[in-house]
């Protein structure tokens, strides 16, 4: 009997104070999103909207963040799962997507816990330097900061706290 390998991926969660609703339009409004992840993006809801964190808005078109990326899916306030890219200077992972998926569990009125998970990815070369890259981005960066937006207020981006 073969064993079947296991799906090698990205997870980490956070608990945040914050309402489900809070955690929820944080993830799925361009006005949420700029609180903790990006200082510019394009977010549209909805299964095929676009989600487009951009992390250099001075690069060239194609280069400044998840461009091109959409929703897969979304339940209210549980889930939404939507594609993601490497950075430009991987760009042989940064051509194909892989999938992330947020999940909010109301823990009581005022605190959610958040998980994130990563996974779609190849083996090898760029493969393991992407899949190295957003351990430590996910994990130390893009979950502290959304913490930190609800415990002390929405991330200052000209003068970005020391996190993780």
């Amino acid at each position: 009997m073969a064993i079947e390998p296991v799906e090698r991926a990205v997870y980490g969660e956070v608990t945040i104070c914050a309402s489900i609703d809070q955690a929820w339009e944080a993830w799925t409004t361009g006005t949420g999103a700029q609180t903790f992840f990006i200082p510019s993006c394009r977010i549209d809801p909805r299964p095929h909207g676009v989600y487009e964190i951009l992390f250099n808005l001075d690069a060239e078109p194609g280069t400044r963040g998840s461009e091109g990326m959409f929703v897969l899916a979304v339940q209210p306030k549980t889930m939404l799962a939507f594609t993601w890219n490497a950075p430009p200077e991987l760009p042989t992972v940064r051509g194909q997507m892989t999938r992330v998926i947020v999940r909010l569990r109301e823990v009581d009125a005022e605190h959610t816990l958040v998980s994130l998970r990563q996974d779609g990815w190849g083996e090898g070369g760029e493969w393991d330097t992407a899949f190295n890259y957003f351990q430590e981005a996910w994990k130390r960066v893009v979950l502290p900061r959304l913490k930190y937006r609800f415990d002390i207020g929405p991330i200052d981006w000209n003068n970005q706290p020391a996190l993780g």
